[in-house]
């Protein structure tokens, strides 16, 4: 059997993740009553949003979680799944830059949440693969040991279990070694309908395949204009990564994609351990057995959205891999979105700028299941009035001047830099015979830009490359068949619908004839 189509969840790229087999619950979209005030809207199916959605639910709120697409279709369906203690902005980092004790407070934080998934898992009955595991950082050279040995000290004063070892659970040579004790791994899609479940089964509300395109508050109440007509909410939390629309936090995150190989070896040797190099970009490894079979799950090669070539990434990841592993098949290959703030922690709570009552949560980085989860304990506390001991540390408000600026300056340099040299030297396409199909390219014809792509019958959809975020030009994802803006990381499909925020309404199709 072809693994590549097996496919029972839809997620936001062409590429099947190893997640996609897991069987969807059914009966998930429910009617909505008319003139019904939700306490709560959740916008965004993924594990920020639906763990938002289960704690607010289980305090007594009525909650609805609107999808656009299907639940797990953004990150939580692409993710690797590593749960730590430690995240990628390292303890020297956030000891530098907010202090020791938020160091201190971010470390039994995670270890917390890692309890939460494992005590859902267990309460709800999620058959979600849910494992704890040791966790290997380790140094291939003298510069790379020595930001090791800081990360050791820094972690064990933040009270991270953490030791050195003489191992590195991979058949790869390396320098020095650091063991992370309780860490773990699990089923996100598994654990995702899992959550679903228990919401529901609580009174709670989900609906799939509904857009929101907007919000404004009249009486304490939000009104959100949807594909499906107005909700009201009392609140509402978008659980989307970058909210709709520009706002600040468009700014102080940069969008980035890994990619991911799910791979079948020859000799079995698959590592029984979560491990990571310190390479920039760094590579991560675990194994995962779906349907009897293991799998070794390889990670890396990170870039900035729209900005490397994703077909080379997956090649580079795979010879990476072939050097040290014994590979029988590469059974999937996919990549994923992630968002680094320019301070290096997450934005959580009350939307800057935004109507009172308006909640986000983004800039998780690479720790998307660990830091999804914590934003939906601080957002569900904040909306049930309870302190919670984050919300001044991970304030969307906050401003670091300090640590951010030199980050700011640069992501946002080249989202001007995008902003204006896109639109020129496009090479002049006299012809649309040329190009593949199931290919997609900038051209310029008649003085109009285009976004083109024929499809496997040579069917040619033109498409405004004016991303309807921020009016960047969006480019070509060749391995995901997607329009991908490398400004703030929206992503639209083949037909130019929006597949990743923050941009609100599709690319506008052109009406043009083949030559």
């Amino acid at each position: 059997m072809d693994t590549y189509n097996i496919k029972n969840t839809s997620r936001d790229g062409a590429n099947i993740s190893i997640w996609e087999a897991a069987k969807r619950p059914e009966n998930i979209a429910p009617a909505i009553g008319t003139g019904q005030i939700y306490d709560t809207l959740i916008v965004g199916g993924g594990i920020t949003g639906l763990t938002t959605a289960l704690l607010l639910q289980q305090q007594g709120q009525k909650c609805l979680v609107v999808e656009a697409h299907q639940i797990g279709f953004g990150t939580t369906g692409g993710t690797t799944a590593h749960l730590n203690t430690f995240l990628d902005a390292t303890y020297p980092e956030i000891d530098s830059d907010f202090g020791q004790e938020a160091s201190k407070q971010l470390a039994r934080a995670s270890g917390e949440i890692i309890e939460m998934i494992r005590n859902n898992v267990e309460s709800f009955g999620i058959e979600a693969d849910f494992e704890y595991k040791q966790a290997y950082l380790y140094s291939e050279n003298e510069k790379e040991t020595s930001e090791l040995m800081d990360i050791l000290k820094s972690s064990q004063a933040a009270g991270v279990e953490v030791s050195e070892t003489d191992q590195n659970a991979l058949p790869i040579p390396f320098e020095q070694s650091i063991r992370f004790e309780k860490q773990a791994q699990f089923h996100p899609i598994k654990y995702l309908h899992g959550l679903a479940e228990a919401f529901k089964n609580l009174g709670g509300e989900i609906l799939e395949n509904i857009f929101v395109s907007s919000s404004k508050k009249m009486d304490e109440i939000h009104l959100l204009n949807t594909t499906l007509g107005e909700i009201s909410a009392k609140h509402i939390v978008y659980a989307t990564h970058i909210p709709p629309g520009i706002n600040i936090l468009s700014l102080r995150n940069a969008p980035y994609r890994s990619y991911v190989l799910g791979i079948k070896l020859k000799d079995d040797q698959y590592p029984d351990a979560l491990c990571y190099d310190m390479q920039e970009p760094y590579h991560y490894f675990r194994t995962h057995q779906i349907d009897g079979q293991l799998y070794l799950i390889v990670g890396g090669e990170d870039h900035k959205t729209g900005h490397g070539e994703p077909e080379e990434a997956f090649a580079n990841l795979e010879n990476y891999v072939s050097k040290y592993f014994q590979i029988s098949e590469v059974s999937f290959k996919w990549s994923s979105q992630y968002y680094v703030p320019v301070d290096g922690l997450p934005y959580v709570g009350q939307l800057p700028a935004g109507d009172e009552g308006i909640f986000v949560a983004t800039g998780f980085n690479g720790n998307g299941m660990i830091l999804g989860s914590l934003s939906a304990k601080i957002i569900s506390d904040e909306i049930m009035g309870i302190e919670n001991e984050f919300s001044t540390l991970l304030s969307p408000s906050r401003l670091k001047p300090i640590s951010g600026f030199k980050e700011f300056v640069k992501e946002n340099a080249d989202v001007a830099y995008h902003f204006v040299a896109d639109r020129f030297g496009a090479e002049e396409l006299k012809s649309l015979a040329g190009l593949p199909k199931d290919m997609g390219k900038l051209v310029e014809i008649g003085g109009e830009k285009m976004a083109i792509y024929k499809d496997l019958d040579g069917k040619v959809t033109a498409l405004n490359p004016v991303c309807t975020h921020a009016g960047c030009i969006v480019t070509w994802n060749a391995s995901e068949k997607s329009w991908d803006c490398p400004c703030h990381g929206g992503r639209f499909s083949v037909q130019g619908e929006v597949l990743t925020g923050p941009p609100r309404k599709n690319l506008e199709q052109i009406e043009i004839e083949k030559k």
